[in-house]
């Protein structure tokens, strides 16, 4: 028999399992790519969500805000017009002209105005009042039947002098000193005010503002549809208001049927709520964008693994280089992703740029090869120099992160306020090696925006301490400023001023000359304290008082004796006085032990200021010497020179 050689196990027992094993390494690495790119998906469209309801819960809150300081300044500038027309009844010229002033100062306003207790226009901001009745409105139906103050928000409504434009009033009640209704104050806020403001920002092309009354009645939606207004039978008010005042879900749009992610909250102080609805396409818009790059790079790592392994048993060196690339380079695409909205530069120790990202390009206009190599506060405003360096200098550790503001040039030489994150790049042990990683983002839209808001509530807080004729502080000023000083003041002094005969004054000259009258005493009463500690104010009517924190009662009649010389001296002339000019009496009074609080101090300046017109007017009393009155009071000469009662009463 022919000799017959064993078979070779080491041939095709090799070959199976390198086969196996290129398989093996196929299958677990197109199984590991595809793993990582569905989490890595699943994961960016959660965090993609997550930031988007964020966004839309921090929009909500802030047109809240806007919609709540908007309906709050005509609230304001409301009650105080209310409390007037509880009194009296001002003249129809000079309230019409407050009424314009007060819709010119706050640009939401189309109009303002009053309307009798049978829907009259009596007074408006218009050049000439409306003729039409309002009795028919819902408002003022409200107001007629529910004795309340409370702003009241009407529907939208067609406006009747003009009747192309829509609007929503803004009403309170007048109620008379019997508890009767006396009508309504109603200020008019077009829909193109909202429709303006809030078409300002980007949404998407099925995103949407709203601004709902609490009981359902949609007010405002942009953009415009024609849907139904009543949305009390949805879900926002059947369920999720009755949970929080805020919140953020996914819905499905009642007005375009889109599926959307609505975020709400609830106006503080007012019955409305403001809502924000994107759509959930437009939301995860970017998100499909990095999908459709991942994808891309997912099918290039797979067909390298598959050319990988058809070559493994011959290439392990070339196959272990390639994939260490891949590896950096997908690390390095993961950090120019995860940061790309931000502006990210490397500081050396000697504060030069060594690394600029490109956003630096379409954010602030600078090219990062342009930048590298130069001092990073070549483009620091020099007023703010010192605070970055201060920014750097609070870092102690790797993990302590140091955030400041401050203006910054644009390439165009304009400055942009921006905000700086700094961080330790490196264990701080070598100061001559110490590097620091800084991210900047462009805040420029929301520093106006604070700025602007900043002016706003200090233009209203001045309106609301300031007697609008006189420019004098007003009566509550004066109580919170007297209270103040005299909780600190060891000596104190309280001056009330009145004009002589001004009502015999008014009834000749007419009330307009006795406005200029007024305006006349109160300069010169407010000359005497512009530049000491002391406050000037209209205390009602033809009265004016004066605080003189640390002033004694001696010092005090001095100034009382300066206004009231100061104000003769002005010779307005009055023929219903007996000496042919305006003057004044005053009452002076000062703290001492006997004293219980500050309105006994006003009160004995009132005493004191009695005695003085009742002793002939024109003349300063202190209230220490009321006992000696009828003596001194006996000896005022009566000549040319010296008019009756111009002696100090001591």
């Amino acid at each position: 028999m022919p000799h017959r050689n064993p078979p070779d196990p080491g041939g095709p027992l090799r070959r199976v399992p390198s086969t196996a094993v290129v398989i093996t390494f196929a299958l677990v690495m197109t199984a590991c790519v595809l793993g990582v790119m569905a989490w890595k998906a699943l994961d960016a469209k959660k965090a993609a969500l997550a930031s988007g309801s964020s966004e839309i819960q921090n929009l909500a809150h802030s047109l809240a805000e806007h919609a709540s300081h908007t309906l709050q300044a005509v609230d304001i500038a409301m009650a105080g017009m209310v409390d007037l027309l509880k009194y009296r009844d001002p003249e129809p010229d000079r309230f019409n002209k407050y009424l314009a002033e007060t819709a010119k100062t706050l640009p939401q306003l189309r109009g303002i105005g009053v309307a009798d207790a049978k829907g009259n226009w009596g007074y408006s901001s218009f050049p000439q009042n409306p003729r039409h009745n309002v009795s028919d409105r819902s408002y003022f139906a409200y107001h007629r039947d529910t004795p309340d103050n409370t702003l009241r928000i009407s529907e939208l409504m067609q406006s009747r002098i003009d009747d192309r434009s829509s609007m929503i009033v803004l009403s309170k009640r007048i109620t008379k000193l019997d508890g009767s209704f006396g009508g309504v104050v109603a200020a008019a806020i077009d829909k193109d005010y909202f429709d303006g403001f809030y078409r300002t920002f980007q949404l998407g092309p099925d995103g949407g503002i709203s601004l709902i009354r609490n009981d359902g009645t949609l007010l405002i939606r942009w953009p415009l549809s024609d849907k139904s207004t009543d949305l009390s039978r949805t879900d926002l008010f059947s369920r999720h208001l009755k949970l929080s005042s805020v919140g953020c879900y996914k819905i499905v749009s009642p007005f375009d049927g889109i599926a959307k992610y609505f975020g709400y909250e609830e106006t503080p102080h007012y019955p409305a709520i403001v809502t924000v609805a994107v759509s959930e396409d437009w939301m995860l818009a970017d998100w499909r964008k990095t999908l459709r790059t991942d994808v891309i790079v997912g099918s290039v790592l797979l067909c390298m693994i598959l050319l990988l392994a058809a070559l493994l048993a011959l290439q392990f060196r070339f196959r272990s280089k390639t994939e260490r690339v891949l590896r950096e380079r997908e690390a390095h695409y993961r950090l120019l992703a995860n940061n790309i909205a931000d502006i990210i530069i490397l500081i050396d120790a000697r504060s030069l740029l060594r690394y600029v990202s490109r956003s630096a390009e379409p954010v602030l206009g600078l090219r990062p090869k342009d930048l590298l190599g130069k001092s990073c506060f070549d483009l620091v405003h020099p007023g703010d120099r010192e605070s970055v360096k201060s920014a750097t200098a609070r870092l102690n550790g790797v993990d302590c992160v140091s955030t400041v503001i401050f203006r910054h040039y644009r390439g165009d030489g304009t400055l942009a306020w921006v905000e700086s994150k700094f961080k330790l790049a490196s264990e701080p042990s070598a100061p001559a090696r110490t590097e620091f990683l800084c991210v900047i983002r462009d805040v420029t839209e929301r520093k106006r925006m604070e700025d602007e808001l900043t002016q706003l509530n200090r233009r209203l807080t001045q309106l609301a301490a300031t007697d609008g004729l006189t420019s004098l502080t007003n009566r509550r000023t004066f109580d919170g400023f007297l209270r103040r000083e005299y909780e600190f003041c060891e000596e104190i002094a309280v001056l009330l001023f009145d004009i002589d005969n001004f009502k015999g004054y008014n009834d000749t000259y007419g009330h307009q000359a006795g406005d200029r009258c007024l305006q006349a005493v109160a300069k010169a009463i407010g000359d005497a304290t512009a530049n000491t500690s002391g406050l000037s104010a209209r205390y009602g009517g033809e009265e004016f008082a004066v605080v003189l924190p640390n002033t004694t009662e001696d010092a005090a009649l001095k100034v009382a004796e300066s206004i009231r010389l100061t104000v003769r001296a002005l010779g307005i002339p009055n023929t219903a006085s007996s000496r042919g000019y305006i003057t004044i009496s005053a009452g002076v009074a000062a703290k001492n032990r006997s004293t219980l609080d500050e309105a006994a101090l006003v009160g004995e300046a009132d005493t004191a200021l009695y005695e003085a017109k009742r002793l002939g007017r024109n003349r300063s009393i202190v209230y220490s010497s009321l006992d000696l009155q009828y003596v001194e009071s006996a000896s005022i000469q009566h000549d040319g020179e010296l008019a009756p009662g111009e002696q100090t009463q001591q």
